[in-house]
């Protein structure tokens, strides 16, 4: 059963029942984003029915309507600015539409995104039916499933319901949001990028139900050369803030049971890239989750039968009761996420020529306690951890060369941030 662990997962304080993630409601929704035949980001903004245009204001009242279903807790914010690129030579309006969920702190964020606009072989092709069913109309619906579960309960944290256009031209809805929170001071815990969530069934008709993969970066792209040369000393590679974002999730789906998490130590798929990235490059927490088979032959493909071949990404090859299942580790991870304080700022740890341990962290609001984590260096994630009221605490007997250290915060509610890993 999902329900029982998600509730305790997303919602530690929480008393009030709520329903799983409904495989008819996220298959309407993809319906009625494929409806609108093309959403290519230059694709029309004046047809009522069609077109990018039409797309982002039947998204915008999604958000409308949730937000009414729960006193104004959500409002809908529409940011734009105008990109230029080898995809767009002549410029165009990238518009991303937003539920925000105003927590008790409005600067501390988690996001969840998704890209709304769709392609077909050509980039350059505006007007081709487009469908993009499972790119990303899944990962769109999956943000509207989750606003409608979140949205009944208030969080410590702001939760940020993003649907990005510009994916396909170079990833400019979410460099322009990335670019929104940097101005905005907000203090990012998390993004979580869903994109292609949505089937089961891959390339040459090999099925795989049992996972989803979660991509991460190890070393961070926002660090420079002395910072990374930093991370090596301490042996951190495998412990900066995404991977722990992403190991934070396995646990999460861990509990769910249902769906197990492939965690990719990669920051997407080999020599690709997604909406996660600008995040990233600004030093945010960002993870992107895709389906564990992808289907090549769906992805930017014209409309079309070869053979025994049908091209396209259309909504009969999706598989919804999967979808449910990715959206729910979602919801639950940005449950936990929005209920707990933010992460330690800087975890220090010492002992060298010593058989014992010393850490120390700045506090951090809100924590009532914090847990600290340890392994030894040869485990790849953490195997004992000690709560403590303090923001210092002595490991004896376990010696610094030999054992990496981490530090999370944890709510009154028991709800835990990210670990941040200990270094010099």
């Amino acid at each position: 059963m999902i329900l029982p662990l998600l509730l305790a997962a997303a919602a530690p304080a929480a008393a009030t029942p709520a329903a799983a993630p409904s495989p008819a409601r996220l298959k309407a929704d993809v319906e009625a984003l494929v409806g609108f035949g093309t959403r290519h980001t230059a694709s029309t903004v004046g047809d009522p029915k069609r077109g990018i245009g039409a797309a982002r204001d039947w998204a915008a009242r999604q958000f409308e309507t949730i937000g009414q279903g729960c006193n104004g807790c959500i409002t809908v914010e529409r940011i734009n600015r105008r990109f230029i690129g080898p995809r767009a030579p002549g410029g165009v309006m990238v518009e991303d539409v937003l539920g925000i969920q105003r927590g008790r702190d409005p600067n501390r964020v988690v996001i969840v995104g998704a890209h709304i606009d769709s392609r077909v072989t050509d980039v350059m092709d505006t007007t081709s039916d487009a469908p993009g069913a499972n790119d990303d109309a899944s990962g769109v619906a999956l943000v509207l499933e989750a606003a409608r579960h979140l949205s009944k309960q208030q969080f410590d944290a702001t939760i940020v319901y993003a649907v990005f256009s510009g994916e396909e031209q170079g990833l400019w809805g979410a460099t322009l949001l990335a670019d929104t929170a940097k101005a905005r001071n907000w203090r990012v815990s998390a993004m979580l990028n869903n994109d292609i969530v949505g089937n089961t069934v891959g390339q040459g008709g090999v099925r795989e139900a049992r996972w989803v993969r979660v991509f991460s970066e190890g070393i961070r792209s926002s660090e420079d050369l002395p910072q990374q040369m930093q991370r090596r000393g301490n042996g951190g590679e495998d412990d900066g803030p995404s991977r722990a974002l992403a190991k934070a999730i396995d646990g999460v789906a861990a509990k769910l049971g249902g769906l197990d998490v492939f965690l990719d130590r990669r920051p997407d798929r080999f020599g690709r890239g997604g909406d996660h990235e600008p995040f990233l490059k600004l030093g945010y927490p960002a993870v992107r989750f895709s389906v564990a088979n992808e289907d090549w032959d769906a992805q930017h493909q014209d409309l079309r039968k070869e053979g025994a071949i049908a091209y396209g990404d259309t909504i009969d090859k999706m598989d919804f009761p999967y979808l449910a299942k990715v959206t729910a580790i979602n919801i639950a991870t940005l449950g936990r996420l929005a209920a707990a304080p933010a992460a330690p700022d800087k975890v220090t740890i010492s002992g060298a020529l010593s058989r014992d341990t010393q850490v120390e962290w700045a506090p951090v609001p809100g924590a009532v306690r914090y847990r600290v984590h340890w392994r030894r260096n040869d485990a790849p994630d953490w195997t004992q951890s000690r709560d403590v009221t303090e923001t210092k605490a002595v490991l004896s007997q376990t010696p610094v060369d030999d054992h990496f250290v981490g530090v999370s915060a944890v709510a009154a509610n028991g709800a835990e941030s990210l670990v941040t890993f200990g270094g010099r």
